[in-house]
């Protein structure tokens, strides 16, 4: 039940991972506008393609995934105006004033935005750990904003990459509050939105599009780093919490900053040494973090994906049934301990006496 959510994070965070070196490559060509657009409508066309395919493969009564309803959309467009468009745009800006291993480790900055806006604005909670993860990739991030060469600090492509860390933090919030919906279905119009309205601004700017075999690498590049790695990240969501599942997903930057010194091979000094140290550190901590305490589940009624092997899903069905499957049912109150994140059915408050 607690393992797969880590299995999902991971997969996303090396496929995210592994986009910024490659990306850097890329915007030397394509303006940030336009390589964004691309991006997504990549991760559209891929996902579009892989669901044909699975529909063919399967019964029409196979019901493994709830669908979006109507009071779901306003979270989605939510997250499609901060993550899909503002949020890469600002990143492919920053990224052209910056190392490819420093974008990557000021990444990590996600993690920072997505705990603070989850903790402060949806109450998620967050222990002494969390917060003090944090503050080593912070630290981290102070680092990569030195300029060695020049001896000062180079605030504006690092400026840009924190403010897109921010509007991905909103993104993962709003995007939690959905996730235990079809999580293809989402990234698919998360993906035709974003990589449209981009293109259309990008044409309504003048930007110039050449024509050759870099769009067919870009669009394959949004396929596996924004579609699929997306798919991933919302199933970890469903089963982490927003501030966990940004915590964890620190794992991405590193995986960025070992591709761009063997792809870009890049060197930025002695200081990704202290920067590296303070990230692994905050990795160490969230990976190690323990929540237990009694809790009290209240009633609710939803439909989402689920197995009856979770203590969460031990109500009744007639006839056959298949599972994972989806339906609308109801939980009954509850009241137990066990060890747990703020996943779909742990968003609960909390006493003073707890342990993190």
């Amino acid at each position: 039940m607690y393992k797969r959510p880590f299995l999902f994070i991971s997969i996303s965070a090396s496929l995210f991972g592994i986009s910024t070196p490659l990306a850097k490559l890329l915007v030397k060509n394509i303006p940030p506008v336009a390589l964004a657009g691309l991006f997504y409508l990549g991760a559209f066309v891929g996902l579009t393609l892989y669901s044909m395919g699975r529909k063919r493969g399967m019964s029409d009564s196979y019901n493994k995934v709830a669908s979006l309803e109507k009071k779901d959309f306003p979270w989605l467009i939510g997250a499609i105006l901060s993550g899909g468009i503002i949020g890469p745009i600002s990143m492919l800006m920053g990224l052209t004033l910056v190392s490819g291993f420093s974008a990557s480790l000021l990444l990590n900055l996600e993690g920072l935005a997505t705990t603070i806006i989850a903790v402060f604005i949806f109450k998620e909670n967050a222990g002494k750990r969390l917060w003090l993860a944090l503050v080593c990739m912070t630290i981290a991030g102070l680092f990569l904003t030195w300029d060695l060469g020049g001896g000062k600090f180079s605030p504006v492509g690092p400026l840009l990459i924190l403010f897109a860390m921010v509007c991905w933090g909103i993104d993962n919030n709003l995007t939690r509050n959905i996730s235990d919906k079809d999580p293809i279905q989402i990234a698919r119009i998360k993906g035709f939105a974003a990589g449209s309205i981009s293109l259309c601004l990008a044409l309504i700017l003048g930007i110039k599009i050449l024509l050759d075999f870099k769009i067919a690498f870009a669009l394959l590049l949004g396929a596996l780093s924004y579609g699929i790695s997306l798919v991933f990240f919302i199933k970890a969501l469903e089963g982490l919490g927003s501030s966990r599942t940004g915590a964890f997903f620190s794992f991405a930057p590193f995986i960025g900053a070992i591709a761009s010194l063997i792809i870009l091979r890049e060197w930025i000094g002695w200081v990704m040494f202290p920067a590296s140290g303070f990230m692994i550190a905050g990795v160490w901590l969230i990976i190690s973090e323990k929540h237990l305490h009694l809790h009290l589940h209240k009633s609710i009624t939803h439909a989402h994906s689920h197995k009856h092997s979770d203590i969460h899903h031990l109500h009744e069905h007639s006839g056959t049934f298949t599972e994972p499957h989806s339906h609308e049912h109801t939980h009954p109150e509850l009241s137990h301990i066990h060890v747990h994140w703020p996943d779909t059915h742990h968003r609960h408050e909390h006493e003073t006496s707890r342990r993190d």
